[in-house]
């Protein structure tokens, strides 16, 4: 019997694991939008589980801050304002500078190279046509430095502080001259690390993180002033 009950645990454990990915994946891609109320029931039925995982799934994106319980609501998607947005891009700055000042003392020959070519392609993308490839690229790009960081738990908190300005759909403001200004910092960030100065690395990455922010920010409080 407690051999049963072990492997039912493992299974719960597991459905839950599995639901909060999805669910998170839902979120982030848009599919769930800021303040989309999360019903248990429906989300049992279509992920077909149980309830329990979902309501687990459900407790563990609250901590990580993409789900809020509301009174009288339940679960919904978070909402942030452009105040939040400009506080988790300041945090975003400090981390993936730190990141690139680390990466530039450990960045092996071949993540130099990975970054090169990276910059080739993000340059040759067209972001009216390819959008998510751009946003694929730019990605990649940006965990390669994190990965030579060799840090997990930075890893880790960087990816939750880069995962809601998507939540916001920031790409979809992404145009070509916003482009050519990423592809600068890339190529400067890369510079820098060639050269193994992790001061400049970290100051030209917290710039570049600055210029993305201020974009999305500045959309988001244009959408709020306009619907107020």
């Amino acid at each position: 019997m407690a051999k049963l009950l072990d492997d039912r645990g493992a299974l719960v454990q597991n459905a839950s694991v599995a639901a909060t990915e999805l669910i998170r994946a839902a979120i982030v891609d848009g599919r769930l939008e800021p303040g989309r109320r999360l019903k248990e029931e429906e989300l049992a039925r279509e992920l077909g589980i149980s309830r329990t995982p979902i309501r687990e799934a459900l407790l563990m994106l609250q901590a990580e801050g993409l789900v809020d319980a509301v009174p009288n609501r339940g679960a919904v998607v978070r909402v942030h304002t452009p105040e939040d947005l400009d506080d988790l891009y300041q945090l975003r700055a400090l981390l993936e500078g730190y990141a690139a000042r680390r990466a530039a003392g450990r960045l092996t020959d071949e993540q130099l190279g990975t970054l090169q070519e990276s910059c080739e392609r993000f340059d040759g993308l067209d972001p009216d046509r390819d959008l998510r490839e751009v946003v694929r690229e730019n990605m990649l790009f940006h965990s390669t430095i994190l990965a030579a960081a060799g840090s997990s738990r930075l890893e880790s908190m960087v990816r939750r502080v880069i995962e809601l300005p998507l939540v916001y759909k920031s790409y979809i403001w992404y145009s070509p001259d916003q482009q050519r200004i990423s592809v600068h910092y890339h190529r400067q960030i890369v510079k820098a690390l060639v050269a193994r100065d992790a001061e400049r690395a970290e100051l030209v990455m917290k710039e570049h993180v600055f210029e993305a922010r201020d974009l999305l920010v500045s959309r988001l409080r244009e959408g709020t002033e306009a619907a107020g």
